[in-house]
């Protein structure tokens, strides 16, 4: 089994998810958000969002993270700081001794929804379908479970890709064109 944790970086909310994975089988850990304090000064707030993902590793103990990448936005202002919050979030996990991967959000959509393009409330609905009974603690949430779900699939995709290579020739694994070595 192999705990995931999915991180959706934002300076106001950081949303996070914990799924369990096993063989190709997701299960809903707990998901929720850790927020920042407008009023204070931009290094406090970023403590604040540090000290926030750093509970949630030691409560759940993952053994993966996932972080979604920063996408640019018309205000240079908002990225310098969606930044800040996105290093942060890749830092705790990383201090923390646990190996980090990064998704595009158009991934994230793609793999959990099937459309890169996909709206909030579609990946909101597929979330909650892909893990049956969870409580979604509002869209940053969401968003974090959803990285941990590409997470997930890719990982299968890895390690199914890994254990096709150290099949021998002749022993049923397939060639490039779908047909089974004999």
């Amino acid at each position: 089994m192999v705990r995931v944790l999915g991180i959706d970086p934002g300076l106001q909310r950081t949303g996070w998810g914990v799924i369990d994975l096993r063989d190709n089988h997701m299960r809903h850990v707990a998901n929720g958000v850790v927020s920042s304090t407008q009023s204070l000064s931009l290094a406090e707030r970023l403590n604040q969002l540090y000290t926030g993902l750093i509970a949630v590793i030691e409560t759940w103990t993952p053994d993966e993270a996932a972080v979604e990448e920063t996408f640019v936005n018309k205000n240079p202002v908002s990225t310098l700081k969606l930044g800040q919050a996105r290093g942060v979030a890749l830092l705790a996990p990383a201090r923390s001794g646990i190996p980090v991967t990064e998704y595009t959000p158009n991934a994230v959509k793609k793999t959990v929804v099937g459309a890169g393009h996909a709206a909030k409330q579609q990946v909101e609905m597929m979330v909650s379908t892909l893990l049956p009974g969870c409580e979604i603690a509002g869209a940053d949430a969401a968003d974090a479970l959803a990285v941990a779900i590409c997470h997930a699939q890719h990982a299968g995709n890895r390690a199914l890709a890994a254990s096709m290579a150290a099949k021998p020739a002749g022993k049923g694994r397939p060639t490039g064109n779908g047909r089974k070595y004999r």
